[in-house]
């Protein structure tokens, strides 16, 4: 099961820095690639607003 990146994101890009396979693309809100995601929480563990959450 992989994560989704929910409105509560502000695109600081901790998210992104963090994921082991570059699943995560930036935007106005980042989209994590539910095909590209290893469900590892990397995004989970960085953001500090707690937006990636397991679908």
């Amino acid at each position: 099961m992989a994560y989704k990146i929910t409105d509560a994101c502000i695109a600081c890009g901790a998210c992104k820095d963090g994921c082991p396979v570059d699943a995560i693309s930036e935007g106005d809100i980042y989209v994590i690639d539910p095909e590209v995601c290893i469900d590892c929480g990397a995004c989970a563990d960085n953001c500090p607003v707690e937006a990636p959450q397991k679908v």
